[in-house]
């Protein structure tokens, strides 16, 4: 599908969806080393020819159901102006201590300048000093860029601009500025709240924890990726906001890596539904949830809930949660959220894709009322998705989740239809 211009809107997880921005993971994935594997943030290296086929097979169904950008058609686009173009290079290069890399980046046409952005920037071994240096890349690849949640959010009308929590995934929230600030096809304000308000210099966050219940209700982790700080910029981004606002929080486990996100231990699936990993989201453990009233430009309260289900029932949205594993052995449930099965994306109320892997949870969410459909039979048309009030669309997951993340990661939505809750 192409459309000439789209306005950002989401206000739900849920509500059916009308844009999305992939990137299809490349050259950035195999250029990771088991040595440099850790240091990028993986906990292994992804075979990319098998990656690819899951990758495919997902984007397919997407763009069966909406429509779908790549982040490098976008940032090639924005590459065409040359103000853009001359002051994007400078900022990756001084953000990354670079500016030798200047002269190079400039002279590369459009195609290769946004294919070595991601992909990396392999080193010239013209000294003695870099014919010694270990390092392969001047400019090292963004092997994580494929899961797009992260990067950047949408927030009702508005594009939040992350904080990553680490430096090897900056470049990622500056391209992703870059694309909606320039972009011709967007309409939106960009802000970066950790800029204009943390004043500690600490602050971070990240998208994988923001969940956006509903315009005024916003979910976040408190986690690894996504601190105190980085939350009280948030905060006072809410107080220039008209209204009630509310921010339900969860503390994330620091370990283990499975826990690096809200969304790898709870989704929304549906208008009365959830995913939860139970043993932390309902069961009574040592992470705190907690909810903050901002009323106008001042906070009104900060409490603990007894978990994120009460809270957002206090606010009218009742969710049943289905269990991430299933319900019986807490063996299946680690498992199954460690391999990002609590990690489902909404395309619309009761409609919903994730790994089928996970096939405790996948039987969960069947017996509670979603028709299993496998991805392969949308791509081949082998079944007409209207026919179906309720589903999960399974997708082939062995070697994508091995990345850490899921359908939810993989995915940020620009545009989505309003729900009434």
């Amino acid at each position: 599908m192409t459309i000439n211009k789209i306005n950002i809107n989401v206000n739900s997880e849920i509500g059916k969806l009308e844009g999305v921005i992939v990137h299809t993971p490349g050259h950035e994935v195999e250029n990771m080393t088991p040595e440099n594997a850790e240091r990028s943030l993986y906990s292994d290296i992804l075979n990319l020819n098998v990656a690819l086929k899951e990758y495919n097979e997902f984007s397919q169904v997407l763009k069966k159901l909406t429509n779908v950008f790549e982040v490098n058609d976008l940032l090639r686009d924005i590459l065409e102006n040359e103000k853009v173009r001359t002051n994007l290079i400078h900022r990756i290069c001084q953000n990354e201590q670079k500016s030798e890399l200047i002269a190079y980046l400039s002279s590369l046409n459009n195609a290769e300048l946004a294919c070595q952005l991601i992909e990396g920037v392999e080193m010239k071994k013209d000294t003695l000093t870099k014919y010694l240096d270990k390092e392969r890349f001047s400019l090292s690849p963004l092997p994580n860029f494929f899961f797009t949640r992260d990067a950047s959010i949408s927030m009702n009308d508005n594009v939040i601009i992350s904080r990553m929590a680490n430096k090897v995934r900056e470049r990622e929230s500056l391209i992703m500025e870059s694309i909606f600030d320039f972009h011709p096809m967007f309409s939106v304000n960009t802000f970066n709240p950790v800029k204009t308000y943390d004043v500690s210099g600490k602050a971070t966050i990240e998208g994988g924890d923001v969940l956006i219940a509903h315009e005024n209700i916003i979910l976040s982790g408190i986690s690894a990726r996504t601190n105190s700080q980085g939350i009280d910029s948030i905060l006072e981004y809410f107080k220039t906001k008209p209204g009630v606002k509310h921010l339900i929080l969860q503390e994330l486990p620091l370990k283990p890596e499975s826990f690096i996100h809200l969304d790898m231990t709870f989704t929304f699936l549906d208008f009365d539904k959830c995913m939860v990993f139970e043993p932390l989201i309902l069961q009574s453990n040592r992470y705190f949830t907690i909810h903050i009233t901002v009323d106008g430009d001042k906070v009104a309260s900060i409490k603990e809930e007894k978990n994120i289900l009460e809270a957002l029932k206090k606010l009218g949205i009742d969710l049943k949660p289905i269990s991430c594993g299933g319900r019986n052995d807490i063996y299946f449930k680690e498992r199954e959220q460690w391999q990002s099965g609590a990690n489902f994306f909404a395309l619309a109320p009761g409609k919903i894709i994730g790994y089928g892997r996970n096939i405790h949870t996948i039987n969960e969410l069947n017996k509670n009322g979603f028709e299993v459909i496998r991805a392969c039979d949308v791509v081949e048309e082998r079944v007409n998705l209207d026919n179906y009030e309720k589903y999960v669309i399974t997708i082939e997951g062995n070697e994508l989740s091995r990345g850490g993340g899921g359908a939810r990661c993989m995915t940020m939505p620009i545009a989505r239809q309003a729900i009434k809750w």
